[in-house]
């Protein structure tokens, strides 16, 4: 028999979790309306600077007209050497310290410099770049040196989320190719890495979508204030949309007058984070389909 005190003690937990649910939903909610009030502002002054010609043709008249192809042009450039730089290396880092290092001090540094790294303001990392890439290897300010500065930003987010994905795959894909007379680089390169695919895309994701947004570090390693071609090369300059709506929100001589073309600016930059990200995210579901376990 139940007694009273009983249904009182789970009538109070009862109410306290559909509490406790209803302020977590509230959470979400208030964070998806950020979101599309962000959003939504951003496309309602946009929209009307968005044509044929200013997505495609090169700026004119101190950026007055035309368009911001190069723009965006440089960005998907900037974007995938970024990439190339960055997840051979995180990759190659996460599988390391996961599946060949010993969990020991060494170990433990290294997780601790890596924290350190993702905590490091991106105007800084600017900075060793233009110390770095630009003056000490004399690459000078180009894709090139850009994408390394923000391969080195975009290093620990990477080296985290392929390490969890490493983590998550069962113990046993290891142990079962090992018992098979796999060497454990066989049993890595054949049976964990092509599990933890999706997880590592996910990595590249986040990645992909800050090195896209960042603004301090191309600053000073390769962006261009005004150049009306395409980069014919790794070592030119380029045109960045971040740095672009930088210039036309903050610096033209003219805000008043550009300002519409600057909300049009942030509104393709966005398109082309989603665009980007939602091609990275195909990857990710392919693979995930493709190596279920």
């Amino acid at each position: 028999m139940v007694k009273p005190e009983q249904l009182r003690n789970g009538k109070k937990l009862h109410i306290s979790e559909m509490l406790g649910y209803g302020i977590l939903l509230l959470f979400a909610l208030s964070s998806v309306a950020v979101l599309v009030y962000f959003i939504g502002s951003i496309a309602s002054r946009g929209l009307s600077s968005i044509s044929w010609t200013f997505l495609t043709e090169v700026p004119r008249v101190g950026m007055t007209e035309g368009g911001i192809m190069p723009a965006i042009v440089g960005t998907i450039y900037v974007s995938l050497l970024t990439l190339a730089v960055s997840v051979p290396l995180g990759v190659g880092s996460a599988i390391y310290i996961n599946e060949f290092s010993s969990q020991g001090l060494f170990n433990r540094i290294i997780r601790l410099s890596i924290r350190n790294i993702a905590g490091v303001p991106s105007i800084v990392f600017g900075l060793f770049g233009l110390g770095l890439f630009v003056a000490g290897m004399k690459l000078g300010q180009s894709l090139l040196a850009a994408a390394f500065t923000l391969g080195l930003m975009t290093y620990p987010v990477i080296v985290t989320t392929a390490e969890e994905a490493l983590k998550a795959v069962p113990q046993s894909f290891r142990d079962g190719a090992l018992a098979l007379g796999a060497t454990r680089w066989q049993a890595v390169r054949h049976q964990v890495l092509p599990a933890a695919i999706p997880g590592m895309a996910t990595g590249a994701i986040l990645g992909l979508g800050r090195a896209a947004g960042e603004t301090a570090p191309i600053l000073l390693t390769g962006a261009a204030y005004f150049l009306p071609r395409l980069p014919q090369g790794v070592t030119d300059q380029f045109m960045a949309l971040p740095y672009h709506l930088f210039i036309l929100a903050t610096q033209h001589n003219q805000i008043s007058v550009v300002r519409p073309l600057a909300y049009g600016t942030a509104l393709v930059l966005l398109a082309l984070v989603l665009l980007l990200n939602g091609a990275a995210i195909a990857i990710r579901l392919y693979y995930r389909k493709s190596k279920q376990w």
